[in-house]
């Protein structure tokens, strides 16, 4: 379903892939099947070729520069993650909600079951936004960073959804097996970023279920709208440069209207988007895996807020923390520095635990949960 044309281009080096796969194993030590299984994990070949404002010389570009890695690359990195500890564990056992859905979405609601996966309920639509539910997120079930916590509920659990939303192609975001068993047990469209479609149907989802837009495009299901919006961070599957676009979204129904932000850095796209809506009833922002090292794809919580201000939000839900430990901070550090910076500003703080529901126009969820949790 996307109007813009694919063709063959030669596949280019990646030297921002040091971040998304920091680990790395001799293929001696893989049996057939799970060698299988990786290959089929990478999607799409690279190498195809897009019409956008954002593909130039045969990779998408942030509009704003992003700085990546320090000198030194992805081999220092990877080695620095093989040595750090716990620090970026819990130290204990996270609190988790089973959740219970009503038979009609809400007009607006949200349920975080982890990372970046958030089930949004808005005019009386479910949408499921970066859904992962593997152990792992890597290309291997054996190695790669694994779950701090379960997900609270089974894939098959999930309401009947209208759309699946994916803001990139990186492992923590797009999970081939939660693709398949929603392919299987939903009959609804995934609306990704352009180039994101290839991986999808190489996983053999059909044609007429994916939906590819480039920034500024709008898909339109009954009275939901979902428009792709600027990010600014990467994408790649192991050694390929930024071969499919990454995006933040906006999903709009029933007057209600929800920013999806997915991952990436602190840029001026938020202001523009702010300025062209009277208000966002929930921002629901990355606030974790920063670091001076990459200052400008991943927002650290005082960014999160100012993000959040820039959009004239209401309500700020803080995602991508907590479920896989993929930088060097302590674990609980994000959920107690966008606390403090949500204080300063008087932004409204919701921080509910994995699998518990927040509705809106109801009390937010500030239990301070993580507490005992700290290292």
């Amino acid at each position: 379903m996307s109007a813009h044309r694919r063709s063959e281009q030669r596949p280019r080096t990646d030297l921002v892939s040091g971040l998304a796969s920091t680990v790395s194993w001799p293929a001696r030590i893989l049996g057939p099947r799970a060698l299988a299984a990786v290959r089929r994990s990478k999607g799409a070949p690279a190498g195809l070729s897009y019409d956008s404002p954002q593909f130039r010389d045969g990779s998408f570009r942030n509009r704003e520069p992003a700085r990546v890695l320090e000198a030194g690359g992805g081999r220092s990195i990877a080695v620095e993650i093989a040595t750090k500890g716990n620090r970026g564990k819990p130290a204990g056992e996270v609190p988790l909600v089973r959740p219970t859905w009503p038979e009609q979405a809400a007009d607006c609601a949200a349920t975080w079951l982890g990372h970046a996966t958030v089930l949004l309920e808005i005019g009386g639509h479910w949408v499921l936004a970066d859904p992962v539910w593997s152990e792992r997120c890597s290309p291997s079930s054996g190695v790669g960073p694994r779950r701090t916590h379960p997900v609270p509920a089974r894939i098959e659990d999930l309401p009947r959804l209208d759309a699946v939303l994916i803001s990139h192609d990186h492992y923590d975001h797009l999970d081939t097996a939660s693709i398949a068993a929603l392919t299987r047990t939903q009959q609804v469209p995934f609306v990704v970023p352009l180039g994101v479609g290839a991986h999808l149907r190489r996983w053999a989802v059909p044609e007429d279920r994916v939906v590819e837009l480039d920034w500024g495009d709008t898909f339109t299901l009954g009275e939901l709208t979902l428009t792709c919006t600027e990010a600014r961070h990467f994408s790649g599957r192991f050694f390929d440069e930024n071969p499919t676009l990454w995006s933040s979204w906006l999903v709009q129904a029933g007057g209600r209207t929800v920013f999806f932000g997915g991952d990436g850095g602190y840029c001026t796209a938020f202001a523009d988007l702010g300025a062209e809506h009277d208000r966002i009833d929930l921002t629901v922002m990355p606030v974790g895996a920063y670091d001076t090292r990459w200052p400008d794809i991943h927002m650290d919580p005082a960014e999160a807020v100012r993000a959040h201000l820039d959009l004239r939000g209401d309500v700020l839900l803080p995602i991508h923390w907590g479920t896989f430990d993929l930088a060097f901070h302590p674990w609980a550090e994000p959920a107690d520095r966008v606390r403090r910076e949500a204080a300063a500003h008087d932004v409204r703080l919701a921080q509910p635990r994995p699998g518990e529901r927040w509705v809106a126009g109801e009390d937010l969820p500030t239990d301070e949960w993580w507490a005992g949790l700290r290292r």
